[in-house]
């Protein structure tokens, strides 16, 4: 709303003088604009116009400012695509995100223990890379969907989470 008053201010000021002033028709040749009132008016609303066609088009240019990362989104994806994701011989990276006792009793084979309750909101010193591919998964798919928010507004860039184990069709293994 400020950008359209400012503009209908400018668009005023530069009608009494383009219209009225330095056209001539302060001398009465123009019967549109011969009144200084009605140049300012005109001025005012070719400023308000300007602005509506202006302003849209000034929120779409790019200005090559690449110092703002593209915004990192939460990705969901599947027991068997991250099966996939495993085997593909990729490094990966497999995070269970429940409780010592849980991860004890089953989990995927070289899968790395981080509760979920134990992630902030600084980098971890067990997930140095910031750009590794993480495969999160917990018992039924809440705190890995939490764990994976965390660590993507952390700044982890390659996070996906495949939800519970109990969805896990594959091998596990169980820690004495």
């Amino acid at each position: 709303m400020i950008r359209y008053l400012v503009c209908a201010l400018i668009g005023g000021i530069i009608g009494y003088f383009v219209f009225y002033k330095l056209i001539g028709c302060s001398n009465g040749s123009c019967p549109i604009t011969a009144n200084p009132y009605i140049s300012t008016a005109y001025g005012m609303v070719l400023g308000v116009l300007l602005a509506v066609v202006i302003a849209p088009l000034a929120g779409t240019v790019n200005l090559g400012d690449s110092t703002q990362p593209p915004a990192v989104e939460y990705k969901k994806i599947t027991s068997e695509e991250a099966k996939a994701r495993i085997d593909s011989g990729d490094e990966v990276i497999i995070l269970d995100v429940r409780t010592k006792d849980e991860f004890n009793s089953s989990h995927i084979p070289n899968a790395i223990l981080l509760p979920n309750e134990t992630i902030s909101d600084k980098m971890l010193d067990l997930l140095p890379d910031l750009d590794a591919e993480i495969l999160i998964y917990c018992r039924s798919g809440n705190r890995s969907a939490q764990a994976a928010k965390k660590l993507i507004a952390i700044g982890y860039t390659n996070v996906y989470d495949f939800a519970g184990i109990i969805d896990w069709p594959y091998d596990t293994v169980t820690e004495s």
